[in-house]
């Protein structure tokens, strides 16, 4: 039997536990932008990050839904230790970063980011909410991405956060469009 493609799994949220299912695909720690890619059902390597930088959480993606950028709802996990590429977790919602990313001469798009640590984990086992990580946490995660983005000839800009309630309700949203876009093709 042949394994469903990854994308295609549930996302498994569950708004009471603020849970869900995430799929990784680049580790903490690593320079390396590694994409699942839906044509091929396997991960490809993307880009290298400058030298000096390096993902500060691990990098994943929520199955069976569409943001607004049109893929899957990035995820970034607390790094309890960098985990493989391709590892399905189960991971416990604890906000989201709203953001607009601009490409030259193109309108902006949104591109957000939800924060969430492992429900397994040891040493983020006590946090339940993006607040709990100060906002020092928040100004040098939404620094990182503006960073990264300007270096690729993009703007990224933070426009709010919020807290696993609303990251779950954008969530929602985001698997609703992927029901609709799976109903069209």
């Amino acid at each position: 039997m042949i394994p469903p493609p990854l994308e295609t799994l549930p996302h498994e949220l569950d708004g009471s536990k603020m849970t869900c299912q995430a799929i990784v695909e680049a580790p903490a720690g690593s320079r390396v932008k590694v994409y699942y890619d839906p044509d091929s059902h396997r991960f490809r390597i993307g880009k290298f990050l400058p030298l000096g930088m390096v993902f500060p959480l691990d990098f994943a993606f929520i199955p069976s839904t569409l943001a607004g950028d049109g893929d899957p709802f990035d995820l970034l996990i607390l790094p309890e230790a960098s985990l493989p590429v391709g590892s399905i977790v189960t991971v416990r919602i604890l906000g989201i970063l709203e953001a607009e990313q601009f490409k030259p001469n193109k309108k902006p798009r949104r591109n957000d980011r939800v924060i969430a640590r492992l429900v397994e984990s040891r040493l983020f086992a006590k946090i339940q909410h993006i607040d709990q990580l100060g906002s020092t946490f928040v100004e040098e995660l939404s620094t990182f991405f503006s960073t990264y983005k300007r270096l690729r000839g993009q703007t990224y800009n933070v426009v709010g956060v919020g807290g696993p309630e609303r990251a779950v309700e954008l969530i929602l949203e985001g698997a609703d469009e992927y029901l609709k876009d799976a109903r069209s093709s």
